[in-house]
């Protein structure tokens, strides 16, 4: 049997990318063999698909870091022929082949069996951002969040985690202040929910006094750099920052004073290496919690062979919303 798929190389003269097709035999590791149905692009996509993502170590390479299907052959016990599975994470599509292909192969521990309500199609709606962007929310819920307890501030709104965190949040009855660089975004964050758009200018100057007007109940913060650090001072007693991203940098250049006098907590949020039990919990959530139609509004499908452009564009920031890839 032969299967298709999106194959990154690499030689002197640079990377590639073709559309190949491929015998079983080259599938990768693992005792569940799937397949795929859809996959999705996104940032670290486009960057195992350029010259200098650097995140790939071994060519020929199959990058996509999420995917979803129907499983065709199992040696675990915990799957079946004819189940649907979702992956993210695990480092898949960086060092072990990933979703831009029609099979795959990967070992059982690294799915999730897809929930009730949601179909192949919506879970790479979903994604990694859907899944991070849920992990926040849970993060935030645990430190005692509830939307009583006024506005969840998210940064970077517009991108693909933050958009989603906006829906989510909405439709668990919070008061969300999105943050976004253009006014031009006003209406789709709206649209998704928020209450309050917040123009990234207004948070953008570096700390000047570690503790500023308590103004927000939670965050979920995508950007990191000196906006993060500006919002801690800002937090409400005992509230605590999901931080999902560092689209603003790196460095923290934070005081600890909001942790030490208002019990601010910071929470890093990481979807990659999440245990099973937690993803579940995750995708579960995702299947009650978020408005999948607002979602499917916000996706656009492409075929296998548009992915070495989408993910270019991605790069360029040039993609607003979720594109899917249809295997």
């Amino acid at each position: 049997m032969s299967y298709t798929a999106l194959v990154v190389d690499k030689s002197e003269d640079g990377v590639t990318q073709t559309i190949q097709t491929l015998e079983n035999d080259t599938l990768p590791k693992g005792d569940v063999t799937v397949a795929v149905e859809y996959s999705s692009v996104n940032y670290k996509d486009g960057l195992c698909l350029s010259a200098t993502g650097g995140l790939v170590r071994k060519f020929p390479h199959v990058p996509g870091i999420d995917y979803a299907g129907t499983v065709e052959h199992s040696a675990d016990p915990r799957y079946m022929p004819g189940d649907k599975v979702v992956l993210t994470g695990w480092r898949v599509g960086e060092n072990h082949w990933g979703g831009y292909a029609t099979r795959t192969r990967i070992a059982a521990d690294k799915l999730v069996p897809l929930p009730q309500g949601l179909s192949t199609a919506q879970a790479m709606m979903v994604g990694t951002a859907g899944l991070t962007s849920m992990l926040a929310v849970m993060a935030l819920e645990r430190n005692g969040l509830t939307p009583d307890q006024g506005e969840v501030l998210v940064t970077g709104a517009s991108g693909g985690v933050g958009s989603v965190a906006v829906a989510i949040l909405a439709k668990l009855g919070y008061q969300v202040a999105a943050v976004t660089g253009s006014e031009a975004n006003s209406a789709f964050l709206t649209d998704l929910g928020a209450s309050r758009i917040v123009l990234r200018e207004e948070l953008s100057e570096t700390v000047k006094r570690p503790l500023e007007t308590e103004t927000w109940a939670g965050c979920i913060d995508a950007v990191g750099g000196s906006m993060l650090a500006r919002i801690l001072g800002q937090m409400k007693y005992g509230s605590s920052v999901a931080a999902i991203g560092l689209t603003g940098g790196a460095d923290l250049p934070a005081s600890v004073v909001p942790f030490l006098l208002r019990g601010v907590t910071l929470k890093g949020i990481d979807s990659v290496m999440q245990p099973f039990e937690d993803r579940q919990k995750a995708w579960a959530r995702i299947a009650t919690d978020l408005p999948i139609a607002k979602l499917e509004e916000l996706s656009t499908s492409i075929k296998l062979e548009d992915v070495a452009d989408a993910g270019a564009r991605i790069l360029k920031g040039d993609i607003k919303g979720r594109t899917i890839v249809e295997l």
